[in-house]
Protein backbone atom coordinates (compact mmCIF):
# COMPACT_ATOMS: atom_id res chain seq x y z
CA UNK A 1 0.00 0.00 0.00
CA UNK A 2 1.24 3.47 -0.83
CA UNK A 3 -0.21 6.69 0.58
CA UNK A 4 0.26 10.07 -1.04
CA UNK A 5 -0.96 13.26 0.58
CA UNK A 6 -1.31 16.56 -1.25
CA UNK A 7 -1.81 19.75 0.74
CA UNK A 8 -2.60 23.35 -0.04
CA UNK A 9 0.22 25.89 0.28
CA UNK A 10 0.78 27.01 3.86
CA UNK A 11 -1.13 30.11 4.90
CA UNK A 12 -4.32 29.20 3.05
CA UNK A 13 -7.14 28.46 5.46
CA UNK A 14 -10.52 26.89 4.84
CA UNK A 15 -13.29 25.65 7.03
CA UNK A 16 -13.41 21.91 7.57
CA UNK A 17 -16.24 20.62 5.42
CA UNK A 18 -17.55 17.24 4.39
CA UNK A 19 -15.41 15.91 1.58
CA UNK A 20 -15.97 13.75 -1.47
CA UNK A 21 -14.77 10.14 -1.36
CA UNK A 22 -13.98 8.07 -4.45
CA UNK A 23 -13.05 4.41 -4.85
CA UNK A 24 -11.26 3.78 -8.16
CA UNK A 25 -10.68 0.29 -9.46
CA UNK A 26 -9.78 -1.84 -12.44
CA UNK A 27 -6.93 -4.10 -13.44
CA UNK A 28 -3.25 -3.55 -14.14
CA UNK A 29 -2.53 -1.82 -17.41
CA UNK A 30 -5.82 0.10 -17.61
CA UNK A 31 -4.52 3.35 -16.15
CA UNK A 32 -6.46 3.42 -12.88
CA UNK A 33 -3.69 5.28 -11.08
CA UNK A 34 -3.49 7.87 -13.85
CA UNK A 35 -7.19 8.56 -13.31
CA UNK A 36 -6.59 9.01 -9.59
CA UNK A 37 -3.60 11.30 -10.21
CA UNK A 38 -5.52 13.53 -12.61
CA UNK A 39 -8.51 13.95 -10.30
CA UNK A 40 -6.14 14.59 -7.39
CA UNK A 41 -4.19 17.22 -9.32
CA UNK A 42 -7.39 18.96 -10.39
CA UNK A 43 -8.52 19.10 -6.77
CA UNK A 44 -5.17 20.44 -5.57
CA UNK A 45 -5.30 23.17 -8.22
CA UNK A 46 -8.58 24.34 -6.67
CA UNK A 47 -7.03 24.51 -3.21
CA UNK A 48 -8.51 21.29 -1.88
CA UNK A 49 -6.89 18.83 0.47
CA UNK A 50 -6.44 15.44 -1.18
CA UNK A 51 -5.30 12.12 0.21
CA UNK A 52 -4.81 9.01 -1.92
CA UNK A 53 -4.11 5.43 -0.98
CA UNK A 54 -3.30 2.63 -3.43
CA UNK A 55 -3.35 -1.14 -3.31
CA UNK A 56 -2.37 -2.79 -6.56
CA UNK A 57 -1.08 -5.97 -8.15
CA UNK A 58 0.63 -4.43 -11.15
CA UNK A 59 3.69 -6.65 -11.11
CA UNK A 60 1.62 -8.84 -13.41
CA UNK A 61 -0.56 -7.20 -16.02
CA UNK A 62 -4.19 -7.89 -15.18
CA UNK A 63 -3.80 -7.82 -11.40
CA UNK A 64 -6.40 -5.94 -9.38
CA UNK A 65 -5.83 -2.22 -8.85
CA UNK A 66 -7.64 -0.24 -6.16
CA UNK A 67 -7.21 3.39 -5.14
CA UNK A 68 -8.95 5.44 -2.47
CA UNK A 69 -9.17 9.17 -3.16
CA UNK A 70 -10.50 11.65 -0.61
CA UNK A 71 -11.11 15.31 -1.43
CA UNK A 72 -11.98 17.92 1.19
CA UNK A 73 -11.88 21.62 1.94
CA UNK A 74 -10.13 20.96 5.24
CA UNK A 75 -7.74 18.40 6.66
CA UNK A 76 -8.03 14.76 5.58
CA UNK A 77 -7.13 12.56 8.54
CA UNK A 78 -7.15 9.18 6.79
CA UNK A 79 -6.46 8.21 3.20
CA UNK A 80 -8.80 5.21 3.37
CA UNK A 81 -12.48 5.62 2.48
CA UNK A 82 -14.56 4.02 5.25
CA UNK A 83 -16.95 1.26 4.27
CA UNK A 84 -20.35 2.57 3.22
CA UNK A 85 -19.02 6.10 2.71
CA UNK A 86 -17.86 6.30 -0.92
CA UNK A 87 -19.67 8.96 -2.92
CA UNK A 88 -18.49 7.31 -6.12
CA UNK A 89 -17.07 4.05 -7.39
CA UNK A 90 -15.24 4.75 -10.64
CA UNK A 91 -14.22 1.54 -12.37
CA UNK A 92 -12.45 0.73 -15.61
CA UNK A 93 -13.79 -2.83 -15.55
CA UNK A 94 -17.38 -3.93 -14.80
CA UNK A 95 -16.74 -6.97 -12.62
CA UNK A 96 -14.15 -5.07 -10.59
CA UNK A 97 -16.77 -2.41 -9.82
CA UNK A 98 -18.90 -5.04 -8.07
CA UNK A 99 -16.09 -6.09 -5.74
CA UNK A 100 -16.34 -2.81 -3.82
CA UNK A 101 -20.04 -2.01 -3.72
CA UNK A 102 -20.07 -2.45 0.07
CA UNK A 103 -18.03 0.75 0.18
CA UNK A 104 -20.70 2.79 -1.62
CA UNK A 105 -22.65 5.29 0.48
CA UNK A 106 -26.46 5.39 0.32
CA UNK A 107 -27.22 7.44 -2.75
CA UNK A 108 -23.68 6.96 -4.05
CA UNK A 109 -22.80 6.66 -7.73
CA UNK A 110 -21.28 3.69 -9.55
CA UNK A 111 -19.71 4.48 -12.93
CA UNK A 112 -17.99 1.75 -14.89
CA UNK A 113 -16.67 1.00 -18.35
CA UNK A 114 -18.89 -1.65 -19.89
CA UNK A 115 -16.07 -3.62 -21.54
CA UNK A 116 -14.78 -6.67 -19.70
CA UNK A 117 -11.14 -7.46 -19.06
CA UNK A 118 -11.38 -11.24 -18.81
CA UNK A 119 -8.47 -12.17 -16.55
CA UNK A 120 -9.98 -15.14 -14.70
CA UNK A 121 -11.16 -18.49 -16.11
CA UNK A 122 -14.62 -18.33 -14.51
CA UNK A 123 -15.53 -14.78 -15.51
CA UNK A 124 -19.34 -14.48 -15.22
CA UNK A 125 -21.66 -13.97 -18.17
CA UNK A 126 -21.83 -10.30 -19.04
CA UNK A 127 -25.61 -10.23 -18.70
CA UNK A 128 -25.19 -11.33 -15.07
CA UNK A 129 -22.57 -8.65 -14.41
CA UNK A 130 -24.65 -5.93 -16.06
CA UNK A 131 -27.76 -6.94 -14.10
CA UNK A 132 -25.84 -6.72 -10.83
CA UNK A 133 -24.58 -3.25 -11.75
CA UNK A 134 -28.07 -2.11 -12.77
CA UNK A 135 -29.37 -3.09 -9.32
CA UNK A 136 -27.70 0.06 -8.00
CA UNK A 137 -29.94 3.02 -8.73
CA UNK A 138 -26.98 5.35 -9.12
CA UNK A 139 -25.13 3.16 -11.60
CA UNK A 140 -24.00 3.96 -15.12
CA UNK A 141 -22.28 1.85 -17.75
CA UNK A 142 -20.07 3.74 -20.18
CA UNK A 143 -19.18 2.54 -23.72
CA UNK A 144 -15.65 3.61 -22.95
CA UNK A 145 -13.78 1.68 -25.62
CA UNK A 146 -15.94 3.03 -28.44
CA UNK A 147 -15.59 6.60 -27.16
CA UNK A 148 -11.83 6.19 -26.75
CA UNK A 149 -11.50 4.87 -30.30
CA UNK A 150 -13.53 7.81 -31.58
CA UNK A 151 -11.04 10.12 -29.81
CA UNK A 152 -8.14 8.42 -31.54
CA UNK A 153 -6.86 5.61 -29.32
CA UNK A 154 -8.30 2.64 -27.39
CA UNK A 155 -5.70 3.41 -24.71
CA UNK A 156 -7.68 6.52 -23.76
CA UNK A 157 -10.45 4.52 -22.07
CA UNK A 158 -9.35 5.86 -18.69
CA UNK A 159 -9.76 9.47 -19.82
CA UNK A 160 -13.26 8.65 -21.07
CA UNK A 161 -14.06 7.51 -17.53
CA UNK A 162 -12.70 10.75 -16.06
CA UNK A 163 -15.04 12.58 -18.41
CA UNK A 164 -18.00 10.38 -17.49
CA UNK A 165 -17.40 11.17 -13.82
CA UNK A 166 -16.74 14.88 -14.34
CA UNK A 167 -20.31 16.14 -13.91
CA UNK A 168 -20.58 14.38 -10.56
CA UNK A 169 -17.21 15.44 -9.17
CA UNK A 170 -17.01 18.60 -7.02
CA UNK A 171 -14.45 20.03 -9.44
CA UNK A 172 -14.43 22.41 -12.38
CA UNK A 173 -14.20 20.97 -15.87
CA UNK A 174 -11.33 23.35 -16.60
CA UNK A 175 -9.35 21.99 -13.65
CA UNK A 176 -9.69 18.43 -14.92
CA UNK A 177 -8.75 19.47 -18.45
CA UNK A 178 -5.67 21.31 -17.20
CA UNK A 179 -4.63 18.27 -15.17
CA UNK A 180 -4.94 16.10 -18.29
CA UNK A 181 -2.83 18.57 -20.29
CA UNK A 182 -0.14 18.52 -17.61
CA UNK A 183 -0.22 14.74 -17.34
CA UNK A 184 0.39 14.20 -21.05
CA UNK A 185 2.39 17.31 -21.95
CA UNK A 186 5.67 15.39 -22.05
CA UNK A 187 4.23 13.01 -24.66
CA UNK A 188 3.50 15.74 -27.14
CA UNK A 189 0.62 17.96 -28.17
CA UNK A 190 -1.08 15.25 -30.25
CA UNK A 191 -1.27 12.82 -27.33
CA UNK A 192 -2.55 15.51 -24.97
CA UNK A 193 -5.22 16.53 -27.50
CA UNK A 194 -6.32 12.93 -27.98
CA UNK A 195 -6.73 12.39 -24.25
CA UNK A 196 -8.66 15.65 -23.93
CA UNK A 197 -10.94 14.49 -26.73
CA UNK A 198 -11.55 11.20 -24.88
CA UNK A 199 -12.38 13.19 -21.73
CA UNK A 200 -14.81 15.33 -23.72
CA UNK A 201 -16.49 12.26 -25.24
CA UNK A 202 -17.08 10.83 -21.78
CA UNK A 203 -18.31 14.10 -20.33
CA UNK A 204 -20.75 14.69 -23.18
CA UNK A 205 -22.53 11.37 -22.82
CA UNK A 206 -26.29 12.04 -22.48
Amino acid sequence: MKDMQYTRPSGQQAELARGYDIVLCGVGGQGVLSVAAIIAQAAVSEGREVCQSEVHGMAQRGGAVLAHLRIAQGAVHSCLVPGGCADMILSLEPLESLRYTDMLAPGGILITAEEAFVNIPNYPEMETVYAAIAAFSGSRRVPALRLAQEAGSPRAVNMVLVGAAAKQLPLKTESLENAIRERFASRGEKTAAMNLAAFSNGRNLP
